[in-house]
């Protein structure tokens, strides 16, 4: 088990940083990255670590201006609106990653357990460059998508490029496994995803299966997309809390892992309720293999600490008596 966003806002010790440093500063930063990464591992036993990056920052190599604010998210200086726009992006020169190779490379040498790295999903970079920031309703990425289906084509492949060389280098450096975050991929309709995203997932996913890592795919509100997202070539698929784990798994296949789904939000209420929360993911997981426990999405900023560790602690415990009462 591990947590998304198991490094972030409700640490203390994460927050201590943030005072003295920005996002982009930390993750352009090895040592930072390296301490704010080590965090939960040293917290909490948990079975695997995430590097501490975003999304962003490729595609900021790509020579698109963008600050990350605080509790605003990524904001984009020039929003892409037209094929000119697109044109505009040059392919992503791997010496300006060169941060997150050095960060990967000193994790793994510190890291007792595999280090994940990840890079956004296709549909949720060119929403974040064509809206200018965070979006309700995409009304603009869907408009563009739809309206402009070249232009669109031309940012995906572009992006694309950028993930598979970021993703690339980071197994380069020591990863043990990737994730693709195709974080608001959720907001659209199966079919505009079957055409407009999909195939750019499979493109990246089916680039990175020579490296011989495992491939974690994962959206937000995906429940409809979630067989799609099976085919598109991952060997684990992300689950969030609105589906239900076996009915998730059903809809991905039985010859994938799944990954997930706790609401996050559970883990603010009294223990009883986050114990019977988890009881309920495991009992509908029923002891098959391929499971990694996980919240269905990121831990919360205000996330009590002891409860992290509590449920981290419960988890592997309910694990280990479901193993040996097997044996």
């Amino acid at each position: 088990m591990w947590f998304l966003r198991q490094a972030g806002r409700y640490q203390p010790e994460y927050r201590a940083i943030r005072e003295h440093h920005g996002i982009l500063e930390i993750c352009r930063t090895p040592e930072l990255v390296t301490e704010v990464t080590l965090l939960p591992v040293q917290q909490f036993d948990l079975d695997a670590s995430i590097v501490f990056s975003d999304i962003m920052i490729p595609v900021a190599a790509m020579g698109v201006d963008l600050a990350i604010d605080p509790g605003v998210g990524p904001v984009i200086a020039e929003p892409l609106r037209t094929r000119a726009d697109v044109e505009r992006l040059h392919a992503v020169d791997l010496d300006d990653l060169d941060f997150l190779d050095k960060a990967i490379r000193m994790l793994v040498a510190e890291l007792k357990v595999p280090l994940i790295g990840f890079a956004g999903g296709p549909f949720t970079l060119a929403s974040y460059l064509i809206e200018g920031g965070s979006s309700k309703t995409f009304a603009a990425t869907k408009a563009l998508m739809l309206g402009e289906p070249d232009t669109w084509a031309a940012l995906l492949d572009r992006l694309s490029d950028t993930v598979i060389a970021a993703l690339r280098l980071q197994v380069a450096a020591g990863a043990s496994a990737v994730q693709l975050f195709d974080s608001w991929a959720g907001a659209l309709a199966p079919g505009d995803y079957e055409r407009s995203v999909l195939p750019w997932s499979t493109r990246i996913l089916s680039e990175l299966a020579d490296l011989g890592v495992p491939r974690i795919h994962f959206g937000v509100n995906t429940g409809e997309l979630l067989g799609m997202m099976g085919q598109a070539g991952a060997d684990v698929v992300g689950a969030d809390w609105r589906v239900l784990l076996d009915d998730a798994w059903e809809r991905v296949g039985h010859d994938k892992a799944v990954q997930g789904n706790l609401d996050p939000a559970v883990l603010f209420a009294p223990w009883e309720a986050v114990q019977a929360a988890a009881d309920d993911v495991l009992r509908r997981a029923a002891g098959r293999p391929g499971h990694i426990f996980n919240l269905g999405h990121g831990i919360q900023p205000g996330t009590p600490v002891q409860t992290v560790k509590r449920l981290t602690e419960y988890v592997h415990d309910m694990t280990a008596r479901a193993v040996e009462g097997e044996g």
